[in-house]
């Protein structure tokens, strides 16, 4: 008698749970941000209950979060890292969800944007300071006619530009039963359309799509410079996706977006290992030692770097093969005080703008400045953004009175330049994974998570490879149910 169709699929089911049950497997991430949080995650949601795996976590820093973190100015809490997230984020909104974290309202645009060219504003939005909805609807209806005065009919082409490539990255959500497993960025990019984004500039797609240069020089070019560091020289989808994170409607966690990645590493049952750098990784038969800088030796069946590689010591053996990449440093820094209106030619505090970005010049000292909060008429703490360190001089010149100063340097994300090369997702030809292989396309708090969401079905369908893994079926056992159910 031969089996075949539903019957084999149910013993192959049932001699994959059997084989489970008696394996104990160990996966080793490298990295407590929210793309290492993210694997252990829907590792743990997509296996089924039999598989006895044990998931060791590995942080340099003594907290979690990696590039989300707060700062303490004056006893008040404000985002450092990673701050803003989009409607359209839906892993990160499941997260909210699942962890019953409180997500902060998106602000109002009442208090204005400004575009600085180092001598004067070459645009300005309306500033008005109220608390009733009714005036911040008025003043952003007045603000987007300002726009649409200034930069035409090339802002809906904007517009629809960011809305198709949200439409193709939201193949990322698709089910199972149509979306497959990707063992290479370049493969991933090309199933959703948007590898070609990254094969040419910011400016080439904007110009393509019918943007006019003054758009593209000054609106365009603010934004790229406040979310990524970078001009529209920039790759394509990166900047894409930087242009998406100034629509409207974005939101963050309240108390820190860091919270994510907390949740999920506690709720995934990791042993994690803080104040622990991992300083080497070998290949030993079919397993991985794992060295600490504390001295210490681990033995992995399977390893994932989820921790950009670009800047860290750590010795392969063998070695592997990556591009090189450089990382785009932002500087960020946060000062309580007060701006000196004559620095940019105005008359009192108020008239300056609550977001000042500015226009590709290497002459400007900053990106932007933003308002975080307004504690009284004269006494305010302020962001700067900036690709080099703020000098003391040039603070003293942009602020009248700085009563709190604090600097922060990240290594925020790639250096974006068209055509981009991909690290690959396995860094060999067993189980060596690279979850920041996906960050040369773009580098966002969900971009890791949809990049870490592969990993885990990668090593899923690979480890366990010697009987087809049906993650859909394995998922419906795991406990809090399907990812994509509320999509």
């Amino acid at each position: 008698m031969s089996l075949s169709g539903p019957a084999l699929s149910l013993i192959s089911l049932l001699l994959l749970s059997a084989t489970l049950s008696q394996a104990h497997d160990t996966v080793c991430i490298v990295g407590a941000g929210i793309g290492g949080a993210s694997v252990a995650h829907f590792l743990r949601q997509y296996s089924p209950s039999t598989l006895n795996l044990t998931i060791r976590m590995f942080e340099r820093n003594g907290v979690v979060g990696g590039r989300m973190a707060t700062v303490n100015v004056s006893g008040e809490t404000f985002e450092a890292g990673a701050s803003i997230l989009h409607p359209k984020n839906f892993h990160a909104v499941n997260y909210t969800q699942l962890l019953n974290l409180t997500v902060n309202s998106p602000s109002s645009d009442s208090g204005g944007f400004g575009i600085w060219d180092g001598e004067k504003f070459v645009f300005k939005t309306l500033s008005v300071r109220s608390k009733l909805p009714f005036v911040d609807r008025i003043v952003s209806l007045a603000n987007s006619l300002l726009l649409f005065v200034r930069y035409g009919y090339s802002l809906v082409r904007m517009e629809r530009f960011v809305e198709s490539m949200v439409n193709s990255f939201l193949k990322y959500y698709e089910s199972f039963e149509t979306r497959p497993v990707f063992e290479s960025v370049d493969e991933m990019l090309k199933w959703t359309g948007l590898y070609n984004l990254t094969a040419r500039t910011l400016a080439m797609e904007l110009a393509d799509a019918g943007l006019s240069p003054l758009l593209i020089q000054e609106l365009v070019t603010v934004i790229t410079r406040i979310n990524y560091g970078q001009s529209v020289s920039m790759s394509g989808l990166a900047g894409a996706v930087s242009l998406a994170g100034s629509g409207g409607g974005l939101w963050s966690i309240k108390g820190g977006n860091w919270q994510m990645a907390a949740g999920l590493i506690d709720r995934s049952d990791v042993v994690l290992h803080l104040h622990e750098e991992i300083e080497s990784i070998s290949s030993i038969g079919e397993n991985y030692e794992l060295n600490s800088t504390l001295g210490s030796s681990y033995t992995c069946d399977i390893a994932v770097v989820a921790t950009p590689l670009d800047e860290l010591n750590v010795q392969f053996s063998p070695s592997v093969s990556i591009p090189k990449r450089e990382l785009q440093h932002t500087h960020a820094t946060f000062v309580r005080g007060l701006l000196n209106p004559a620095y940019f030619g105005m008359n009192s505090v108020p008239e300056i703008p609550d977001l000042v970005g500015t226009v590709e010049d290497p002459d400007l000292p900053f990106t932007s400045i933003s308002i975080l909060k307004q504690h009284g008429g004269k006494d305010i703490t302020y962001k700067i953004f900036s690709r080099k360190p703020m000098a003391e001089a040039i603070l003293d010149s942009i602020f009248s009175v700085r009563k709190e100063t604090i600097r922060i340097n990240w290594g925020a994300y790639p250096h974006y330049t068209a055509p981009e090369v991909f690290a690959p997702f396995i860094l060999d030809s067993q189980h060596l994974y690279y979850v920041n292989a996906f960050e040369n396309a773009a580098s966002t708090m969900e971009t890791s998570a949809v990049a870490a969401e592969n990993v885990a079905r990668l090593i899923l369908s690979r480890y366990f490879g010697s009987v087809p893994v049906n993650l859909k079926i394995l998922s419906s056992s795991s406990d809090g149910g399907g990812v994509h159910v509320d999509l």
